[in-house]
Formats: structure tokens, C-alpha cells, sequence
């Protein structure tokens, strides 16, 4: 339980490992740029109430692996994390607006996934397990396949 984090009607713990990258794959992620990359990204993770466990800025793409509240969609996260990056990143040099026209940085999408100690199946095997196993009302039709 230590791990759990909580808000006012919520006890949780929701990571994720995210990825994206640089439009045209272009390593333009080096030196200072990379430096205010890592502060643009913690200050908006401190705004959604994210917490960056771990990441990575390399030459062209971010890894990050955070723990985010429920209340933030994994899409609107990385729309925040991208298009903000982009904006200022831009604004303060020149050379990233003269190369990228004034548009996005970032490639089109990204990679997230969920973390977690328990399995699909562990979870499947809980349910099951509950009181009322018997109930023509429990969603045993539902099954997950690979």
C-alpha cells in the first residue's frame, strides 16, 4: 500500500511508460535543447500532478515512465507533454522553427503502455473467485483473447 497514491475520492496507482519522436526522426534532442526538454516536461507533469518516475531524452525521443491520477487521460497527457514541448521549444530557437516550419516537432503519435504486478489473468481469476459465482448477472460471457 505504500506505493498507492491517493486523491480525495480515489486510492490508486496508475504508470505508464510513454515514447515519443522527433518528426523525421531528426536528432535535434542534443545539448541545451535536450536540457530544457527535461524542464519542460517536469513542469508539466507537476501541473497534472504526474510524477516522473524515470526517463530519457535521447538525440530523437523521450522515454518516460511516470505515475499519472486518474483523473488525466494517457491522450490528453501526451497531447499536453508534445504540443506544449513543441510550442516553447520552438519560441526559444529559432533553428527548430526555421526546420520544422513553424510546426509540430514531434512525429504523429506515440507509444504508451500500463504497469503493473498483477496480470490480465490474475485479474480474470479474482473476479471469478468473488461471492455470488452463481449470479446470472455476472459478466462470465465476457472473455479475453490474445
Amino acid at each position: 500500500m505504500k506505493h498507492y497514491r491517493i486523491t480525495s475520492h480515489a486510492l490508486y496507482d496508475l504508470k505508464y511508460h510513454v515514447c515519443w519522436i522527433t518528426k523525421y526522426r531528426y536528432p535535434i534532442l542534443r545539448h541545451q535543447i535536450a536540457i530544457d526538454t527535461r524542464e519542460i516536461i517536469r513542469n508539466i507533469a507537476t501541473s497534472l500532478d504526474a510524477r516522473i518516475i524515470t526517463g530519457a531524452v535521447g538525440k530523437d525521443h523521450v522515454h518516460l515512465f511516470l505515475s499519472v491520477p486518474p483523473k488525466v487521460f494517457v491522450s490528453k497527457l501526451m497531447q499536453k507533454l508534445k504540443g506544449t514541448t513543441s510550442y516553447k521549444l520552438q519560441q526559444k530557437y529559432p533553428q527548430l522553427k526555421k526546420r520544422y516550419w513553424g510546426q509540430y516537432m514531434w512525429a504523429r503519435g506515440y507509444f504508451a503502455v500500463s504497469s503493473g504486478h498483477v496480470t490480465d489473468q490474475m485479474w480474470m481469476e479474482y473476479i471469478d473467485n468473488q461471492e455470488n459465482t452463481d449470479d446470472p448477472n455476472k459478466f462470465t460471457n465476457l472473455k479475453i483473447t490474445d
